[in-house]
């Protein structure tokens, strides 16, 4: 019972720091590509298509993080 009282613990303190992450990462990536854009107005296709990417990645991190403290809780109850 102990170990399952940890695993949810674990899980949730490891989806909300993904979470917490992700959405710092995304707010770092779009004010650096604000500044770019406004350093550089003639590479705002560029700059825009760089971040829609990165954005993506950073998402996709926050994701796999999330099932994976989701699949802890499961293997724990298997256990």
């Amino acid at each position: 019972m102990w170990s399952l009282a940890l695993a949810y613990l674990g899980a949730g303190l490891g989806a909300g720091l993904a979470t917490i992450g992700g959405g710092y990462g995304i707010g770092r990536l779009a004010s650096a590509a604000m500044e770019s854009t406004a350093r550089q107005p003639e590479a705002v296709g560029d700059i825009r298509g760089m971040m829609i990417l990165t954005a993506a990645m950073i998402e996709g991190i926050a994701l796999f993080s999330v099932i994976v403290a989701v699949l802890l809780v499961f293997v724990a109850k298997a256990a």
